[in-house]
């Protein structure tokens, strides 16, 4: 219900006293309680004094470096809507509506509630129970110490989470014009200078400008969702209709494609911002992330040792701070090495959970785009504005009926307890010594799952000996499906065919071998081809959810890479783990793990069934808030 119009002021010293002498009756539950579910106050629970409130907030504002100008306290109990209008007049919060059963109209702290709810400072029992009368408790004080602590404390961008930058901009720290130009200092900093990471192709030459229309938007009309105004950086093999879209090659450099990729497309949609296009390994064919228009990007974390691939670009630059989050793509394990590599959340899809359309193809039968982030949540965020039925890419209607209201409600900080995690023994590998620096993080990373309540089981996966035999599909599908892209640029395309390309000399000459191979070949009706599409595809599915099933699993774990970064200018290997996923079309997940002795970072991967990213999302999340293993690197501060 709309209680207050904006612009009514509670300034008034006189309804300040009569909201906190009268509220519903000092020290009183109110008599109707929320609905079911909803958290109910007992009173068995610790109630907190004014003068504990007093000092409560005191505090907060000594550790954020505010002022403090809220009267004393005096009272053995504090109700809620006593805090709200408390924390109104002493932060200067304008009233605003709010929608919650138990707040009348016509109540003198109607405002107030709205206002702390509005800046995130209290919220509801549930979505319609706000329980005013209820006395503040011992838990409500700890939660709320935190949050203005929070509130006061002056905007810092690095390792800011996409629901901390919507709350600063809320709050008006910062703007979305700011906060790209803030993001793009960093990309001047570190990339295009100094320690030079040569994670970002290009920038876009309008940032600024849709920011400040994000922001006059977001003031006259209010946010579109949590990716208003939000800075994301994309792999440079997303279409992109205002910028170039090159797959990092120089045959591509002046290549701006008709109309944006349809991931791209949903991420304006819901407010975000195209930052720029990130360098990957040259039409995604590796894991090292190397370029003929970009260069070699490096790990930040490490600058003489590899970002991982081909998703290099992203995954450096949002370990970088260079962006709120970022998109990859996933062939083989083209998202969750980088993520691995980079201490960074990232997830592969379910082939048909989001559209490949307008995404230079490596082999469709194994390509999907996802989220590049630094959290969990972030990760989700992300996920849910990219998903969803797009008739260019026939596969999504596989998703039609299986996309949650939002990934973001999995977020469970218990979501380990009671699930059933199954460990793949034999992709943990110790051959050499860096395999075996992989090994002690992950199966350590292993017992924490356990210490979190979950189930731990050792599994073997049936015919895996057998699966990991087969080829990538990339040495068959790529040529006939890029000269596919290349003809629907239409006549603006700078060329119209791998043949083209290769003739051209304009690509990185270490990859010639592999383009000329696939040039040669001449067709994708074998039987060969056929076998590898429909054998190797039913037995890994089989194979896995046998195993699912035989043990009861919510999910399979193993090492996302079998090795940390390489020394670049070294080989890298990330072993055939990453294969699982894409042989599959199962949807996957990597997480930080922690990191190796010689600092370089390690991630777990999460494997579960079609379409239930959901699933993953909270047993991963939950591996996240209870073990912290990211830290942002050193050399971008």
């Amino acid at each position: 219900m709309n209680l207050y119009r904006r612009g009514l002021k509670l300034g008034s010293a006189v309804l300040l006293t009569s909201v906190l002498v009268t509220g519903l009756g000092i020290g009183q539950l109110p008599q109707a309680q929320a609905a079911s579910g909803t958290a109910k106050v007992t009173a068995s629970q610790t109630f907190i004094t004014g003068d504990q409130f007093y000092q409560a907030m005191k505090q907060a504002a000594t550790e954020a470096g505010g002022s403090f100008t809220m009267p004393e306290v005096s009272s053995n109990r504090v109700l809620r809507s006593q805090a709200a209008v408390l924390l109104q007049q002493w932060l200067g919060l304008e009233d605003a509506a709010e929608s919650f059963s138990d707040v009348p109209d016509q109540a003198a702290y109607a405002g107030a509630v709205g206002a702390v709810k509005k800046a995130g400072l209290m919220k509801g029992y549930s979505d319609t129970s706000f329980l005013p009368g209820a006395p503040l408790t011992a838990d409500d004080l700890e939660r709320l110490h935190d949050r203005v602590v929070s509130y006061l404390a002056p905007f810092i961008l690095p390792e800011a989470t996409i629901s901390k930058l919507q709350l600063a901009m809320e709050q008006g720290k910062i703007t979305s014009k700011q906060l790209v130009q803030m993001y793009l200092d960093r990309i001047d900093k570190y990339d295009d200078q100094g320690i030079s990471l040569q994670a970002v192709l290009s920038v876009n030459p309008d940032a600024l400008s849709i920011a400040e229309a994000l922001d006059q938007e977001r003031a006259e009309k209010g946010p579109r969702g949590p990716l208003h105004g939000i800075p994301i950086l994309v792999k440079d093999n997303f279409d992109t209709a205002d910028m170039p879209t090159t797959a990092g090659c120089l045959c591509l450099k002046e290549s701006i494609p008709p109309q944006d990729a349809d991931q791209i497309a949903k991420l304006k949609e819901a407010g975000a911002i195209i930052l720029g296009k990130t360098n990957l390994h040259e039409f995604a064919f590796g894991i090292t992330t190397s370029s003929s228009l970009g260069g070699q990007t490096k790990n930040p974390y490490a600058l003489d040792h590899y970002p991982g691939g081909s998703s290099g670009g992203t995954g450096a630059a949002i370990a970088a701070n260079f962006a709120a989050a970022g998109l990859g793509t996933d062939t083989g394990g083209s998202i969750r090495i980088p993520s691995s590599f980079n201490s960074l959340v990232g997830i592969r899809p379910t082939i048909g959970l989001s559209s490949r359309d307008g995404i230079i193809p490596l082999a469709l039968t194994q390509d999907v785009g996802g989220p590049i982030a630094r959290t969990v949540e972030d990760a989700a965020i992300l996920l849910d504005a990219t998903v969803g039925y797009d008739p260019d890419d026939v596969a999504t209607a596989y998703s039609v009926g299986r996309i949650p209201a939002s990934y973001t409600d999995f977020l469970d900080v218990n979501g380990l307890k009671g699930a059933r995690i199954g460990v793949a023994t034999e992709l943990f590998q110790e051959n050499n010594d860096q395999e075996k620096a992989v090994t002690e993080v992950v199966s350590n990373a292993v017992k924490e799952l356990e210490a979190l309540g979950a189930t731990v089981v050792n599994i073997k996966i049936p015919n895996l000996e057998e699966i990991m035999k087969y080829p990538s599909l990339s040495g068959y599908e790529f040529k006939f499906q890029l000269n596919d892209y290349l003809e629907e640029l239409g006549d603006k395309a700078p060329y119209h065919s791998l043949a083209e390309i290769i003739a051209s000399g304009e690509y990185d000459k270490s990859q010639e071998q592999s383009m000329k191979a696939r040039e040669a070949r001449e067709t994708l009706d074998t039987q060969e081809y056929k076998d590898i599409v429909l054998k190797r595809t039913s037995l890994t599915r089989d194979s896995l959810l046998k195993v699912m099933a035989d043990y009861k699993l919510d999910a399979i774990v193993y090492p996302t890479s079998t090795q940390p970064p390489a020394l670049i200018g070294e080989g890298q290997s990330s072993g055939n783990n990453n294969r699982l996923s894409p042989f599959s079309g199962f949807p996957a997940i990597t997480v930080p793990a922690g990191f190796t002795k010689d600092g370089l970072p390690v991630g777990i991967e999460f494997l579960g069934r079609a379409f239930d990213e959901g699933t993953l999302i909270k047993l991963a999340y939950s591996y996240e808030q209870g073990t912290h293993h990211r830290h942002a690197p050193a050399l971008t501060p």
